[in-house]
């Protein structure tokens, strides 16, 4: 399964967008709270988004849909993004990545999600400020409900914390979204081990193809967003305080598990590619060796009935009244006696069933 990156013409200056044709256009959803209160609203317009609030109050502007390039340059103008940050965050996809720019942490993190032709791995941007946190959405993914759920209800220290905090939970929330995903790919693996054992590994070759593309292209997302979270656990950044690097210490612990199951899993799918390719070879050395008893058996039957089909004038067996009889004696005494023989060598024995 390949990533397809959008990417500007040959030649164009650095900081150039590019945007898809059917793009939907950017809907702003503002949140802003504080220990005491919560606000939320959709904004029509950039310029009335806010730039910084009182001390103590985190604004989450939470960018959904990436199809109007006035209005993202409006944006990043407006919360000092550089060139580069805001093509990181609109040419999408990105590879997972950390990086420190003079007025903001930007980071780009990936998130595996179901769909009918198999896993999506959308991109969100985070470009997390002193006391601004933006996120950059293709389009409403519906990720983040739960983190918004929590500001309101104010579970934790989540509405006393700041917007590095926030990034936190988001990213914490992405990371878990890999735990169902990777779980089922298992649980499908499992699924088509039981039915190849039951002899049924026809059925099981497009199943196992499908599980692996998906697992090559979980990996492929995963070990990026691995180095990312490392990468905020090392990095100096001023916008990321220690308390909060001490969280994604647990974050790195689950995408480290993540990664784990993941590689079981390749290898899990790589074993059971062997086992059916073992399998068939099996299969069809079982049919040629049927096959070569009987042509084994019928070899001197047929130079038998060959040598009396001759004809000739002085065969005197071609005369006597039982001769007809005589042959077919020999003939299924030397049939009797080389499935005999091939019985003792175990060679037309049962063979043991596949689970056996």
């Amino acid at each position: 399964m390949r990533l397809r990156k959008r990417h500007p013409a040959s030649g164009s200056r650095p900081g150039t967008l590019a945007i898809p044709e059917k793009a939907p256009p950017p809907r702003l959803h503002l949140t802003r709270y504080d220990a005491a209160s919560v606000e939320e609203r959709e904004v029509a317009r950039v310029s009335d988004l806010p730039e910084n609030g009182p001390p103590g109050t985190v604004t989450w502007v939470d960018v959904r849909g990436l199809g109007d390039e006035a209005v993202l340059r409006a944006i990043g103008s407006r919360y000092g993004m550089s060139a580069l940050a805001l093509e990181d965050a609109v040419n999408a996809p990105q590879r997972a990545k950390s990086e420190l720019y003079a007025q903001h942490h930007l980071v780009i993190s990936r998130v595996p999600l179901p769909s009918g032709r198999g896993l999506e791995v959308p991109q969100v941007c985070f470009v997390v400020g002193e006391a601004v946190l933006l996120t950059f959405q293709e389009r409403p993914l519906g990720l983040f409900d739960p983190v918004r759920e929590r500001i309101r209800a104010g579970i934790g220290p989540i509405r006393s914390a700041g917007a590095d905090y926030l990034a936190y939970a988001l990213i914490d929330t992405m990371v878990d979204r890999y735990y169902p995903v990777a779980g089922d790919l298992a649980d499908r693996l499992d699924a088509v081990e039981e039915r190849l054992y039951e002899g049924r590994e026809e059925e099981v070759i497009g199943e196992l193809r499908r599980v692996r593309s998906q697992l090559v292209l979980l990996r492929r997302i995963g070990w990026p967003q691995r180095e990312m979270v490392n990468a905020l656990l090392r990095e100096q950044s001023p916008f990321v305080r220690p308390e909060v690097q001490g969280y994604l210490r647990d974050t790195h612990d689950h995408i480290a598990q993540i990664a784990e199951l993941v590689d079981s899993s390749r290898d899990h799918a790589a074993a059971l590619s062997d086992e059916i390719q073992s399998l068939i070879a099996q299969r069809t050395n079982e049919v040629m060796k049927v096959l070569t008893l009987m042509a084994s058996v019928f070899i001197p039957l047929t130079f038998i009935a060959g040598v009396y089909g001759m004809n000739f004038e002085n065969m005197p067996e071609l005369r006597t009244r039982i001769g007809y009889f005589v042959v077919l004696g020999l003939m299924a005494v030397v049939a009797t006696g080389m499935l005999a023989y091939f019985w003792r060598r175990g060679w037309v024995r049962r063979q043991r069933s596949r689970r056996d």
